[in-house]
């Protein structure tokens, strides 16, 4: 029998179950949840026992709170919510285990690798009156909150053009000594997703279709795409060029990429991410008249207490609580998902794909009336 509860007294810490203790939900274990007094995590879950027990130790987990399946453990300790940080392809089977047992659900990016799978535990979550997140951690950055605001502001006036360049090299471990080389679609799913939704939360729009090409050298040990170029056309004929690389030599830029936004009236340029905190974060703006016309300014950004996955933590434990729902909803997050699967099956196609509509666009517009 479940002892999971889908409600929770606002000043009581939110119960949470940890499923998945490799290498990503250690870090979780080690840097995102400790600076979040408003979650108490109650147990442990990883069927693979010897990672399990690695993580038990290395953490100094009590047997009774260690569990190899995520049934047995809401069977055996008051839980308000999961979280997952498992492979992709099992994130919607365990969401839709939570949620049955009446357990709120943060997920690790990427959700999903298709919108039907990400839709069907969006609306369980829905009809069951549970939250759902998606941990899109790259939001909860100073830089592009400031580029949103920006933007919305008509600092640099009707949006007319964005670039977002990605490089990174990862390609140093011999063919089958790393696990990422056969990841599924290690750079769209695995990193693009993170870019894909900075730029819906950036513009505020969805995307309409999208043209994707595999640019891998013929020496990569990638399974699937290691590198690749997108254009995207956004709600309203906003174009975007994208390219991101797992195997690159030219300078490495930060974690977020490094973006470029142009407008009628000036331009935006930023980078995010650079390190594990904020204070890599930079932005700058040019604006095409007033004081400084055409120069580039440096612009000061906030400095947070909290930011990326504790950020989304806190904000997850908030709505559990029965605060505002989080940014970064289920329902918000097929918007991101679906680019991500229609790129995957233009680099298949080689032809431009339609991106399928989720209902976002109309709400993100409303929001903005």
């Amino acid at each position: 029998m479940s002892t999971a509860t889908s409600s929770r007294p606002s000043e009581e810490p939110v119960r949470l179950v940890h499923v998945g203790l490799g290498d990503w939900g250690t870090n979780w274990e080690r840097h995102a949840i400790p600076p979040v007094p408003e979650v108490d995590r109650v147990a442990l879950v990883d069927p693979h026992e010897p990672t399990l027990r690695a993580a038990q130790e290395t953490f100094g987990v009590p047997d009774a709170a260690c569990f190899t399946s995520l049934d047995a453990a809401l069977g055996a300790v008051r839980a308000d919510a999961v979280l997952l940080t498992t492979p992709m392809t099992t994130h919607v089977p365990f969401a839709l285990e939570a949620l049955a047992a009446g357990a709120h659900v943060l997920v690790e990016k990427p959700f999903a690798g298709t919108v039907a799978e990400a839709r069907e535990a969006v609306e369980v979550a829905e009809r069951a009156g549970l939250t759902l997140q998606v941990s899109q951690n790259y939001r909860s950055y100073p830089a592009p909150q400031e580029a949103r605001r920006l933007l919305r502001a008509g600092a640099v006036g009707e949006l007319s053009a964005v670039a977002v360049d990605f490089r990174r090299w990862d390609h140093d471990a011999p063919a089958g000594a790393s696990r990422h080389y056969d990841f599924p679609h290690p750079l769209l799913f695995d990193m693009a997703i993170h870019h894909v939704d900075l730029l819906r939360m950036i513009t505020g729009r969805d995307a309409v279709e999208v043209y994707a090409k595999v640019m891998d050298p013929p020496w990569s040990r990638y399974r699937e795409e290691a590198s690749a170029a997108l254009t995207v056309e956004m709600t309203g004929g906003l174009v975007v060029s994208y390219r991101g690389s797992w195997v690159s030599r030219a300078p490495q830029t930060a974690w977020a990429g490094r973006w470029s936004l142009e407008g009628s009236d000036g331009h935006l340029a930023f980078t995010s991410r650079g390190g594990e905190g904020p204070d890599d974060d930079e932005l700058e703006l040019t604006t095409a008249t007033g004081p400084g016309a055409g120069e580039p300014r440096r612009v000061e950004l906030a400095r947070p207490a909290l930011w990326g996955r504790s950020a989304g933590l806190r904000a997850f434990a908030a709505a559990v609580r029965g605060g505002p729902a989080p940014e970064t909803t289920g329902r918000d997050n097929l918007g991101s998902v679906a680019l991500m699967e229609a790129a995957a099956r233009s680099a298949a196609s080689g032809r431009v794909e339609a991106v399928e509509q989720v209902g976002q666009v109309q709400r993100v517009q409303e929001e903005q009336a």
